[in-house]
């Protein structure tokens, strides 16, 4: 059976293949999607030659502790924001021995929702050989629609900012 075009598997391989082509280990930070990434990542033979790490951090205690993301920050800007997942994947960059982190942090429902902030509302952001990027993306579905396309966007706009080798694009300091 051949992987469709945007599945997580071919995703993946794609993203070992620009990952080994630079010497280059990846780390993850997820919170919505509880570790389906590492998971996605992992599921490769051989991954470990380009997967250093994941974190699963669900809640802000887990931010704080695990990616080092201020609490201060967490109260005054809420889990799911730009400044959060900024500091996510900066946290998963200096805690590993990755040189790129992707981060992960939403409302993946069907709770936990507010009008500011609806179900399907996610933040990601990207930090490769030391350059931060973060996108705001709102999807549609279920739980698991929201959580998979969560998934395979934050792997293709990694795919992207590798495929562009201009990390400056988009980047700004971190919080």
């Amino acid at each position: 059976m051949t992987a469709t075009p945007g599945a997580p598997h071919a995703l993946c391989e794609a993203l070992a293949a620009a990952l080994l082509a630079r010497g280059w280990k990846l780390a993850t930070a997820e919170s919505c999607t509880g570790g389906m990434i590492a998971a996605a990542c992992t599921d490769l033979s051989g991954s470990s030659a380009w997967f250093e790490r994941g974190f699963v951090s669900y809640s802000n205690a887990a931010k704080t502790e695990m990616l080092g993301v201020d609490a201060q920050l967490l109260l005054r800007a809420g889990a799911v924001s730009e400044d959060t997942v900024r500091a996510m994947a900066s946290g998963a960059v200096a805690h590993s021995h990755a040189q790129v982190a992707l981060a992960v942090t939403g409302i993946a429902g069907p709770t936990g929702a507010s009008a500011a902030k609806p179900v399907g509302t996610v933040w990601f952001g990207w930090s490769v050989n030391g350059q931060l990027h973060a996108e705001l993306r709102r999807f549609d579905g279920d739980r698991a629609a929201v959580r998979l396309a969560t998934l395979r966007h934050a792997l293709r706009r990694l795919l992207a900012l590798l495929a562009d080798g201009d990390t400056s694009a988009g980047a700004h300091s971190p919080p």
